[in-house]
């Protein structure tokens, strides 16, 4: 296998609503340091796949409007390699835009294609299993997913249904053809999913070479397909900003799970175990930080507070150095912004709720 003909795509273009009021439409998830460490998750991902792959042929998706962060966050990339969506259309026409341009340039390409804001705690195991799916992708015309064996039955994650006996063996790994996708169950299916030992997490990262992805696009999600088609002789020339421009606002918006995973007769998962969360929530962050909590199960990322008898809450504040007192909160969160302080029960239904009220009552401005 030539390593230099592995590529890695980015889908950089998403908001991350759930992590309000930290992640907003100006700023989204993606671009922060929510876990604390220090870099982004973008800065993360981009670093984590310039050891898989070579950093040239790493490409990043995302909206125009984060023309400026992208810049200032990884200028090491390559600012041809950066694809500025014009307009929101979910993840299919994102695929099928870098599928396209990537072709023009090497149609012989093998291709990853990770979310940008997904945590990875293994990252040795993390590169072992994207470079054998690579490797045998390459030379298959299968259609690959990232399927994470749940440790739980989350409600927030998509499954992944496997055929039992569908198997093809890689490396010691049993691959499964995939039997159905499901959305977020509710809790009773997620138990359900989880006790049968047939359903893993939808880790939305996805493996395939360019030549078999292009033909699936083409046989199940023709109206997109042609959009971009009509682009050859245009991508990586002057002409391609005007022209996808032109695409974007005659796509439909559709995701690449279900306008081609769900309908093709290739779609296969690879099983695996390397610590992963998209810390989607705050909720998630608080489920993954056991190590950060103190005594009292409390999560803080405060530096000047006064606690008494909270338990199980979460206290994040933006800017460092005010004074943080809090008294008898129990699961709670308070979470501090330059321009907004929310104080609300500790779990996502809250999030929700508030998201709705914000749009509703006209403080949009704020999301």
């Amino acid at each position: 296998m030539d390593i230099n003909n592995n590529y890695c795509i980015i889908m950089a273009g998403g908001v991350g609503s759930r992590f309000w009021p930290l992640s907003r439409n100006s700023v989204p998830k993606q671009f922060l340091d929510i876990i604390g460490v220090g870099k982004t998750f973008l800065q993360m991902t981009v670093s984590r796949f310039s050891r898989i792959l070579p950093l040239e042929n790493i490409y990043v998706v995302t909206s125009v409007l984060y023309k400026d962060l992208i810049e200032a966050q990884i200028p090491e990339i390559p600012k041809e390699n950066i694809l500025y969506e014009p307009y929101k259309r979910n993840t299919a026409p994102c695929v099928a835009y870098a599928t396209y341009k990537l072709y023009d340039k090497n149609p012989d390409a093998t291709v990853v294609i990770t979310p940008s804001d997904h945590l990875i705690i293994n990252d040795s195991v993390f590169e072992d299993c994207i470079k054998s799916v690579m490797e045998y992708a390459s030379c298959h015309d299968e259609l690959f997913t990232i399927g994470v064996r749940p440790t739980s039955p989350n409600t927030n994650y998509g499954y992944i249904q496997i055929d039992k006996n569908d198997v093809v063996e890689l490396n010691g790994t049993n691959m499964n053809k995939i039997k159905t996708f499901t959305e977020k169950p509710n809790s009773d299916l997620a138990k359900v999913f989880y006790e049968t030992g047939e359903f893993y997490w939808n880790s939305g990262m996805f493996i395939w070479n360019l030549k078999t992805i292009k033909q699936e696009l083409e046989t199940h999600l023709p109206g997109v397909a042609t959009l971009f088609m009509a682009g050859e002789g245009k991508y990586n020339t002057p002409a391609e900003k005007a022209f996808i421009l032109n695409v974007y606002e005659n796509s439909t918006s559709i995701s690449i799970d279900y306008g081609v995973m769900e309908k093709t007769q290739l779609a296969w998962v690879y099983p695996a175990s390397f610590g992963w969360s998209d810390v989607g929530t705050w909720e998630s962050l608080y489920e993954i930080s056991g190590s950060e909590q103190d005594a009292d199960k409390n999560l803080s990322r405060v530096e000047n507070q006064l606690f008494s008898n909270c338990k199980g809450s979460v206290f994040y504040e933006k800017n460092k150095g005010k004074l943080l007192v809090a008294k008898d909160l129990k699961d709670y969160m308070v979470i501090d912004t330059d321009d907004v302080l929310m104080v609300c029960p500790r779990n996502d239904a809250a999030i929700k709720e508030i998201l709705v009220s914000l749009a509703v009552e006209d403080k949009s401005k704020y999301l």
